[in-house]
């Protein structure tokens, strides 16, 4: 690497900085920090106090992000949430590893338009696999986590606990590249609403509406949410999907309405603590499958 793309990646670090944007230094070449782990931690330095990650390590401080990127041509890591910042990462096919995986991008603006919303316009970067990075700033005292498919299939945030690569960083791949707008817009609020999970609300019995459907159907419906209710933390997705794609059979045979299972299981997802985008998304999916998959009655 020459003298020149050394000192173009140091520009870019002292231009991330003057955003207001923490950074710390990723492995040239490459996306993984380059600052040392806890388990090699000599407790010396900075670290004599104990181990410091690189989440509190990232700076503003140009002294600081000049000593470090003299040393070496180091990529720019943007830490996110020290820099109150949520950005939106939106995958492609290639990214996922699967020519069937959606486009992130598609996926995001079709969540706009339910939304009732263009695609914001806010700083965005292109990522050398073809995916584009959206920030976004988040209101002060909000501190939202990671999330991995919550907003839509392909989409994924970061904020507190993760990072990005900042724009003018390489890899073998490409490079990182600011694509158009020079300052993040604020966090949308319907899309705040997604991200931010509700608190999680006593579930007293389960009231279904009086429909036409067969008694079998109901008590099955009503069981399977049950089961959603008490789902532990950490699996309460996974069991809401496998709970609504049992139910999915009494839909396919014309017993249960589809909107009253997906009711009652939206209701019974949200009250467990699920966001409210991530009971639909699921919900819709697994009652799709279960639909599309049933047997005959006489059959099953």
């Amino acid at each position: 690497m020459t003298h020149h793309d050394r000192a173009a990646l140091l520009r870019a670090a002292l231009e991330a900085a003057e955003r207001g944007w923490h950074v710390f230094p990723l492995r040239p070449g490459g996306k993984p920090p380059a600052l040392h782990g806890e388990k090699s931690c000599t407790r010396t330095g900075v670290c004599a106090g104990g181990h410091v990650k690189w989440e509190q390590r990232a700076t503003t401080e140009p002294d600081r992000i000049r000593a470090a990127w003299t040393r070496a041509p180091f990529n720019v890591g943007i830490a996110t949430g020290p820099s109150r910042l949520l950005v939106v990462d939106l995958d492609t096919p290639e990214h996922k590893g699967s020519s069937d995986a959606p486009d992130g991008a598609t996926t995001f603006r079709a969540l706009c338009e339910r939304a009732g919303h263009a695609v914001p316009d806010t700083y965005r970067t292109r990522t050398p696999s073809g995916g584009t990075h959206l920030y976004f700033t988040a209101p002060p005292g909000l501190k939202l986590g990671n999330t991995a498919g919550t907003v839509a299939d392909s989409v994924d945030t970061r904020a507190w606990g993760g990072y990005v690569v900042a724009a003018g960083s390489t890899t073998p791949a490409g490079r990182y590249e600011a694509l158009c707008a020079s300052v993040a817009a604020p966090l949308p609020s319907w899309l705040q609403a997604i991200l931010q999970p509700a608190p999680a609300r006593p579930v007293g019995p389960l009231r279904l509406p009086a429909v036409d459907g067969s008694r079998a159907a109901l008590a099955a419906l009503e069981a399977e949410c049950a089961v959603v209710a008490t789902a532990p933390e950490g699996e309460r997705n996974t069991t809401l999907n496998r709970c609504a794609f049992k139910v999915g059979r009494f839909v396919a045979w014309g017993d249960l309405p589809r909107h009253v299972a997906e009711g009652a299981f939206q209701g019974i997802g949200e009250a467990a603590g699920l966001t409210a985008a991530e009971c639909r998304t699921t919900i819709r999916s697994a009652l799709d499958s279960s639909i599309r998959k049933a047997r005959p009655r006489d059959a099953a």
